[in-house]
């Protein structure tokens, strides 16, 4: 039978192979939580919530682990109980909360005994092991569901007033794929269905930007736009806030350039835009269109792509960079397979695809792409065709569009291995 002296030093073992792979750990976890759980992969800013609370989790046991720290002596991460909020602001169901840790707890014993078995131990003292390890994680699993649950269910009833509840469900309820009852929800949300609308998404940017200001923001900017009546506006969590505006029978588009120009005084504030819809089928497919937008902006800030914190879906290459956005990881080796050496992180490789962009898109100009660069014309030559040379490819139209790629999403396709 194992001593208790070394049965501390396998569990400090353990703990010290789990710290040498935590991002890998966290991965694992993660990807199983988004697999096996609907909604919680679907919000680029929900998913690096997730991802910082894994993470912040998986640290606490380790460190449990490690030095021996009763579980009732923790607090809990400030990245797990604000995800748990967010949840609650967003009408998450509360049981795929307590599903996701209980996913993340299967997947990190399994490594535990993987690492258990790596230890060469003989049959009693790894199940000795094992089953001080699995008591440290079974009890702080039951700790830390109880207090993030307590967390969102006090959320949840702050969050959602009877008022904003209401209009919340109702606006749900249009976005669904059950056919509404159209007369009910309109006198419900007080917005008239049978007429045009684009839907956007603003959200904040900086964290003194509160949902009040993106509500007085939203309304202003319908006002900018010259909206025909009231915009329908609703927050979904202290973040992030969708809205609609009317356009009456008007057939009217709202571009980025419009919505950047009319949010020059707000700082600290993005927007995704949707195509300009008519009736309830518009209603929808506007706000699918804002929401593939919304993915492109928030990507393309996360993985250093351009900055521009406005994304219209119908400005230039964003909708086919929003599919292929969905599979990221397949989107990079396409990319790869095309550029070659053009999408490699660094300077060199990011003027080269600068200027073979400026090139197409100024009619293969060598002139007019050196007055957009403002740099030679012969520079542009040279680089033009010393990318052509690079690129394995040989097909403008696919050229262009992993150029279009790298632009939006940055990091994310650049470089070897997923992300």
């Amino acid at each position: 039978m194992i001593d208790d002296a070394a049965l501390t030093e396998r569990l400090h073992e353990i703990a010290r192979r789990l710290r040498d792979e935590e991002v890998e750990v966290t991965a694992a976890i993660m990807n199983a939580i988004v697999a096996g759980i609907d909604r919680l992969g679907d919000d680029p800013g929900l998913t690096e919530m997730l991802q910082a609370s894994v993470h912040g989790n998986v640290t606490t046991i380790i460190h449990v682990l490690a030095n021996d720290i009763p579980v009732d002596r923790l607090q809990p991460t400030t990245a797990a109980v604000e995800y748990a909020l967010r949840l609650a602001q967003r009408e998450v169901p509360s049981n795929s909360l307590v599903r996701a840790y209980h996913i993340g707890q299967i997947v990190l014993l399994r490594d535990v005994f993987a690492k258990v078995d790596e230890l060469g131990l003989n049959t009693s003292d790894s199940m000795e092991v094992l089953r001080r390890v699995s008591d440290v994680v079974y009890r702080y699993i039951d700790w830390i569901t109880r207090y993030v649950f307590d967390a969102y269910e006090q959320e949840r009833q702050r969050w959602m007033g009877v008022e904003s509840h209401m209009l919340t469900s109702a606006i749900h309820a249009l976005l669904g794929s059950t056919p509404p009852d159209e007369a009910r929800l309109q006198r419900e949300i007080r917005y008239r269905l049978d007429q045009r609308h684009s839907a956007l998404i603003l959200w904040s940017t900086d964290d003194d930007v509160s949902v009040r200001d993106l509500d007085r923001t939203a309304r202003s900017l319908a006002a900018r736009l010259h909206a025909d009546g009231d915009p329908l506006i609703t927050a979904i969590d202290r973040r992030t806030v969708w809205m609609w505006v009317p356009h009456g029978a008007r057939a009217k588009t709202i571009g980025a350039d419009t919505v950047r120009s009319a949010l020059t005084s707000e700082a600290g504030i993005g927007a995704a835009v949707g195509l300009p819809g008519v009736g309830v089928p518009g209603f929808r497919r506007s706000h699918q269109q804002a929401q593939s937008a919304f993915t492109v902006a928030t990507m393309k800030a996360d993985h250093g792509g351009t900055t521009d914190p406005v994304v219209a879906y119908g400005d230039r290459g964003v909708a086919v960079v929003a599919l292929l956005a969905r599979d990221v990881d397949s989107t990079r080796a396409w990319v790869h397979d095309v550029l070659g050496p053009l999408a490699t992180p660094g300077e060199t490789a990011a003027v080269l695809r600068e200027t073979l962009s400026a090139y197409y898109a100024t009619g293969d100009s060598h002139l007019r792409a050196a007055e957009r660069l403002t740099v030679h014309r012969n520079t542009v030559k040279y680089r033009v065709t010393k990318a052509l040379a690079e690129a394995p490819a040989s097909d403008r139209l696919d050229i262009s569009v992993a150029l279009i790629v790298c632009e939006f999403l940055g990091d994310a396709v650049l470089g070897d291995g997923p992300r």
